[in-house]
Formats: structure tokens, C-alpha cells, sequence
């Protein structure tokens, strides 16, 4: 039997968020007639992510990188699925995203694309953060959150880009490169978004986290700008690949 989609989740200890992810991959496969997988990508797990996931019907592949470019990309060699579309575990995808990206690929004007972003929750910081997020994304064309193309695409561009982080706009540029030599667009899903999560703004009680973060690593994140990696591995490793450790 095809599959036609394979939506790739990489997770590490998400236990708590992994079934409302997986349920919202489900509804959406409901509104699109064709076969759907769903392959957790289980990093470094030691909770029960894996279990969660096997429980509800996902694929659970393991991955010990740190690096979350290749967990993906561990996902994407495994998938089956003529379509790869991914998104990560603490977050979800509305209803009828999986459609709308099936029918923007089956017209064949687009090499891939992202979807637009919407917070699960909003304050006046988190409202500050959506409209810099939608500035950016509006000058650059560089849409990522959930990604989507198809998986003979990423084989061709080598997958997502390997690194530690911004390797989704990254690899945004990269389908975008590819698309114009073959003569098709990177786009944005219309009609349908990723919901994003707060969560290490609900964990830490600061929806400033960010903006804060910025600010006292503004340095390291000039340097690293300027080619000088000098901090920023470590950087990251608090911020992201660290956190679900101590939360």
C-alpha cells in the first residue's frame, strides 16, 4: 500500500507533550484521503516518550545525536511516505494542513515550503514575539515551523542542514536554492498553521525569556553571526538540547 505522507516528530523526553502532538497529526490525516505515517524520532529518550508513542500508533525510530538537523533526518531516511512533511513534538498542526500541502504539491508549482505560526497563548511579550516572527518570515520568504516536501527533495539537498540550530532557515534556503533551478517556489501553507508551544515560557514564568536571552547573549549570538562559534555550542546546549533534561 502507498504511503503518501510521512510526518516526521523528533523528540527528546516529550513525554508530555508527544500524544497531543501525534492526535493532531491524526486529525489532520482524517480531512486527507490517503495513507498517512507518523515516525517519532525517540533522541536520547529516557522518559516515556517512546512508549507514548508506540501506544498511539506512531513509528519510533532512535537517535543519538545532538544535533536536531540530523534527528530528522534519521526520521526522513526511514519514511516511506512519497510526501516528508515534519514538526516537532511540543507542537501541532491544524486540521487541514496535511490536505492543503498535498494539493499545493499536487499542482506542481512548488519545491516545498513552511506554515505560518501561532502561539497556543498570547500576552503582550508573546504578541511581540509573533509579530517579529511574522516580520521576519514576510522579508526573508523563509517559512519553516512545520516543513514540507518531497522525499526524493530532501534526499537531492542532503537533508536538513547540519546544525546545531537555524538549521531550519537554513535548510529553508537550501529547498529555496533548489527550487529555483528547477523552476518552482517555495511557498507558505494559506489557509492552515503550526499552533506553538509556550512551554519554556509556562515552565519558566517569563514570557520575556527570549527577548531576555537575546540580550545577555548578545555577544556570543554577534560573534556567531560573524563566522566566531566561539560559546555558541554551549549556548544552545542550554537553551535547547539541555532543557527537557532539567524540566
Amino acid at each position: 500500500m502507498k504511503t503518501h505522507i510521512s510526518v516526521i516528530i523528533p523528540a527528546h523526553n516529550e513525554e508530555r507533550y508527544i500524544k497531543r502532538c501525534i492526535d493532531s497529526v491524526k486529525r489532520s490525516a482524517k480531512r486527507f484521503n490517503g495513507n498517512v505515517e507518523i515516525i517519532v524520532v525517540c533522541n536520547r529518550c529516557t522518559d516515556r516518550t517512546e512508549k507514548i508513542a508506540k501506544e498511539n500508533g506512531a513509528i519510533v525510530v532512535s537517535n543519538e545525536d545532538r544535533c536536531i538537523a540530523k534527528v530528522r533526518n534519521a526520521g526522513i531516511k526511514e519514511a516511506k511516505g512519497v510526501l516528508i512533511v515534519t514538526i516537532d513534538a511540543d507542537n501541532r498542526m491544524t486540521e487541514g494542513t496535511l490536505l492543503e500541502i498535498y494539493e499545493l504539491m499536487k499542482c506542481g508549482k512548488y519545491i516545498g515550503g513552511g506554515a505560518p505560526i501561532r502561539f497556543e497563548r498570547y500576552s503582550f511579550p508573546l504578541f511581540c514575539n509573533d509579530i517579529l516572527c511574522r516580520a521576519s518570515f514576510a522579508i526573508t520568504g523563509l517559512y519553516s515551523g512545520i516543513f514540507w516536501a518531497k522525499k526524493k527533495t530532501f534526499d537531492m539537498i542532503g537533508g536538513f542542514t547540519d546544525m546545531k540550530a537555524m538549521e531550519d532557515v537554513a535548510t529553508a534556503r537550501e529547498l529555496k536554492r533548489f527550487g529555483k533551478k528547477v523552476g518552482k517556489k517555495y511557498t507558505v501553507l494559506k489557509k492552515n498553521y503550526l499552533i506553538n508551544s509556550t512551554r519554556k515560557y509556562d515552565d519558566l514564568g517569563d514570557d520575556w525569556l527570549y527577548f531576555k536571552l537575546a540580550f545577555k547573549n548578545a555577544g556570543t549570538l554577534i560573534k556567531a553571526a560573524r563566522g566566531d562559534q566561539t560559546g555558541l555550542n554551549e549556548l544552545l546546549d542550554e537553551m535547547f538540547y539541555e532543557y527537557n533534561d532539567r524540566h
